[in-house]
């Protein structure tokens, strides 16, 4: 992704209102160059598209360290360029989860663990999830337990699975369940029928058709935080129903006091602000005292005056 041609947009300074939220909803990623006008001003440069961003949505699921684990230099500049009370959502690498497979990757977890702990000192850590590969099967249940029984139980954790072995409606999801809810987890809950609810209308829909799972649908809440992650479609018309099905649910665990985690996909990330604004709107129909997320041109006017010591904090970005 280049860098913005225009330099000069200011850094938003504004103040984030997601201390006072009772759910999360967010994007897939913080950085898609089509969301210029949309979330940061047309001109942004790309190294400073998370601190707008996070100003205009509470939470983002980052699939990035799942591929690599950058380095702490580099979580401390998120932590300090995203707003306050904004947090991440960052997936486990696959060094530990496919590679390893949970096992013999002290050295690895430790390292992540660390990682994480920078955020977390920074109040920007959210549900951390690990997404287990296909093949993990029931075979390797105790393994899943051992692992999951060492994760530091102050932060959030939830736990993603692919194998048919954990829908059986039997023994290993019970099983599955049991130990998730006795460790005060959460079961990430995946549906991708609202991608798969028609023919592709583009490129884009037709290879996430080929490679999202199309595992059952299960809602069962094993934690204080569930972690919904939709596929959608394109076009917000086209999941209009699923949206307010999912809206349904999560009202109802917003007034049992719950705190949710939602991040709607979209075949091209191009689309996935809208999704997120309709599946908010579909709640806030349902729980009218929650808020509007934030706009641009409102975040851009509510900018708060630069206090003596901005310039230090905007240097400080300017290296991001």
């Amino acid at each position: 992704m280049g860098k913005s041609s225009n330099p000069r947009v200011p850094l938003p300074t504004s103040v984030a209102p997601w201390n006072s939220w009772p759910y999360r909803i967010g994007c897939p990623v913080w950085g898609c160059k089509e969301w210029g006008g949309q979330i940061y001003p047309s001109g942004t440069s790309s190294d400073h598209f998370l601190p707008w961003y996070s100003r205009l949505m509470p939470t983002v699921e980052g699939n990035s360290t799942f591929y690599s684990v950058p380095g702490p230099d580099t979580f401390h500049k998120w932590a300090d360029a995203s707003a306050e009370g904004f947090q991440f959502c960052f997936k486990f690498p696959r060094t530990i989860s496919h590679d390893r497979r949970l096992e013999g990757c002290d050295g690895l977890l430790q390292e992540w663990i660390a990682r994480l702990q920078i955020l977390a000192d920074a109040g920007r850590l959210g549900p951390t999830f690990l997404q287990l590969a296909p093949s993990f099967s029931s075979r390797h249940f105790a393994q899943l337990a051992h692992f999951l029984d060492r994760l530091p139980n102050q932060w959030s954790w939830a736990v993603e699975v692919r194998h048919r072995d954990w829908f059986d409606e039997g023994v290993w999801e019970t099983k599955l369940n049991r130990l998730l809810s006795e460790l005060g987890m959460d079961r990430v809950i995946f549906d991708s029928r609202p991608l798969n609810s028609m023919e592709p209308s583009d490129d884009a829909e037709a290879a996430s058709q080929v490679r999202k799972p199309k595992v059952p649908l299960r809602r069962e809440v094993t934690g204080r935080h569930p972690m919904v992650r939709l596929i959608g479609r394109n076009e917000v018309h086209e999941v209009e129903s699923y949206w307010e099905d999912w809206a349904d649910t999560i009202s109802t665990w917003i007034t049992q006091g719950l705190q949710p985690w939602i991040f709607t996909h979209a075949p091209d990330d191009a689309f996935a602000p809208s999704l997120v604004h309709a599946l908010h709107e579909q709640v806030r129909r349902r729980l009218p005292h929650l808020p509007e997320l934030p706009q641009l041109d409102q975040v851009i006017h509510q900018q708060a005056t630069p206090s003596a010591d901005k310039p230090i904090q905007l240097r400080l970005f300017d290296d991001l």
